[in-house]
């Protein structure tokens, strides 16, 4: 199995290990971004039936969009707004560890299949925010998972917000996103 696909699985098992690996390890900057990608086709895989390719392209769009204003907000609100002492990090390195926190989203391709598009996008989104919620505590040296329960939620709230202003002055019809 190659590295990246180690490092995929290993994201996907909830394995924090992978999450200090991948935010000590500058490079792994493209294989962040390609998780989303990969994590994002397959949801707008599973969507196709209901917006079709643009549906698809613009998921894809979106959710590179959505990686990067959410890391940024983590990276705000966890180490400026609610540090513990020893938390220390750049952008980059939320980036990395909220990338691969988007594996468990390649399971969304399986809502492709009829019938199961809301049960597949729930047990993902679920999976994904438990992945996230790891990431964010590893990423930002935390000693409580609530805490980055905590800056998740914020970052969520506030890149749901700007994401809906975008999306309202873009004009993208709602039947567009992907649940």
């Amino acid at each position: 199995m190659s590295p990246f696909v180690n490092r995929i699985v290993r994201a996907a098992k909830l394995d924090a290990s992978v999450y200090e690996e991948v935010e000590a390890d500058t490079s792994a900057m493209g294989q962040a971004m390609g998780v989303v990608v990969l994590s994002s086709l397959a949801g707008g895989i599973g969507f196709i039936q209901i917006a079709g390719l643009e549906g698809m392209v613009i998921g894809t769009a979106g959710a590179l969009l959505g990686w990067y204003i959410w890391a940024f907000l983590t990276y705000v609100i966890g180490t400026k707004l609610l540090p513990e002492p020893q938390t220390q990090a750049d952008h980059g390195e939320l980036l990395r560890t909220i990338g691969f926190s988007s594996a468990p989203g390649l399971i969304r391709v399986l809502a492709i299949l009829p019938g199961l598009n809301a049960i597949v996008n729930f047990i993902a989104g679920a999976w994904m925010l438990i992945a996230m919620v790891i990431a964010v505590r590893q990423a930002l040296d935390y000693q409580s998972t609530y805490r980055a329960m905590g800056v998740c939620l914020i970052g969520w709230l506030v890149q749901a917000v700007v994401l809906w202003m975008v999306v309202t002055m873009v004009g993208i019809p709602p039947a567009m996103l992907q649940p």
